[in-house]
């Protein structure tokens, strides 16, 4: 149920689709607007551009030292690399890691791609018919490997929520040699039987939008209410905050459909999975009401050796009160490469 009803939802952290659309991404000529976040003793870059080999130009941002251990963060369906607090990013800096958040394709300020998807196609990779896609989870990782060859990164600890689990899973399964260690947080393995979504949302999520940036940010604040931790309530202010830089960034109805179907026709990695060697840490909330927790499980039983980390409470999102839980996991599984 994930992947369909993302088609329907209000972006963030693997799930969005019918948005309102706000400007333009921004072209690598053009400087970032406004001053990069600072952090006391982080360095912190401006938002930067890097072409990756797909030809797509990804717009990214690094926390701390160069030198130190590169940590790639990959982010959700139709949701910005803003949405890795730069609290978290300067938490994770500060225990010693070369943090790099970024964009992918078709999302806030890096290159769109081709190719319309209809809701027919998805409908009917819903139903498990053959669909072509403008472009697979695969592309979304080589993607990701383009970002690390442009920072000169041969191999990387590697952390992804939900679609970005899933393109972290990809990643490593292409390239193993190239992932240091794996953390795949409130994601699943493709398998169609385990991951779904909690059927009460669907009316919700079925809702249009109004335009504009007001409206993209009542539609998340209904969007949290209903998928985000129970145990960690979200102040409503932080949200609107939120999606209206999302907004102001760039947001694309388009982007979020052809990232969908990509979604949708990614295949079972249950298999494969097994074969991972690499240091695996796999995150999910009991709460997560738009990605169920089987998901979860059925990620860490099939990697060998991977650590599964329930939260209670958690829902769909990473709520700052679990930011010590998350960088200490994440850290215990680095350790172990």
């Amino acid at each position: 149920m994930l992947a369909i009803t993302a088609t329907f939802s209000r972006g963030a952290f693997g799930y969005g689709g019918y948005v309102s659309v706000g400007p333009a991404p921004v072209s690598p000529e053009t400087p970032p607007s406004g001053d990069p976040p600072t952090d006391a003793g982080v360095p912190v870059s401006p938002e930067l551009f890097a072409p990756v080999s797909s030809g797509m130009v990804l717009c990214y941002q690094t926390y701390g030292d160069p030198d130190d251990e590169p940590l790639l963060l990959v982010m959700g369906l139709a949701t910005q690399m803003t949405f890795w607090d730069p609290d978290f990013c300067a938490m994770l800096a500060r225990g010693g890691y070369y943090v790099i958040r970024f964009d992918n394709r078709d999302v806030g300020r890096s290159s769109r791609a081709r190719g319309k998807v209809t809701r027919r196609m998805l409908v009917e990779a819903f139903a498990g018919r053959k669909t072509k896609a403008p472009y697979s989870l695969d592309d979304l990782a080589d993607d990701a490997f383009g970002l690390l060859d442009h920072l000169g990164i041969g191999s990387a600890h590697i952390v992804g929520v939900s679609m970005g689990g899933m393109i972290v899973q990809t990643m490593a399964l292409e390239a193993p040699a190239r992932v240091r260690s794996l953390t795949s947080i409130m994601s699943t393995t493709g398998k169609r039987s385990v991951g779904w979504l909690h059927p009460q949302l669907v009316p919700s999520l079925l809702r249009p939008i109004k335009p504009g940036r007001e409206a993209y940010a009542d539609s998340s604040v209904r969007m949290w209410r209903m998928i985000g931790s129970p145990g960690f309530p979200r102040h409503e202010e932080r949200t609107r905050e939120l999606a209206g830089e999302a907004f102001d960034r760039g947001v694309s109805a388009s982007g979020a459909l052809r990232q969908m179907l990509a979604i949708l026709t990614q295949p079972n990695r249950s298999p494969a999975l097994r074969r991972l060697r690499m240091p695996t840490l796999v995150v999910h909330g009991l709460a997560d009401r738009m990605v169920h927790v089987s998901g979860g499980r059925a990620t860490a039983a099939a990697i060998p050796g991977a650590e599964l980390l329930l939260v209670d409470g958690m829902g769909h999102d990473l709520p700052p009160e679990l930011y010590d839980t998350l960088v200490d996991a994440i850290a215990r599984t680095t350790a172990r490469a």
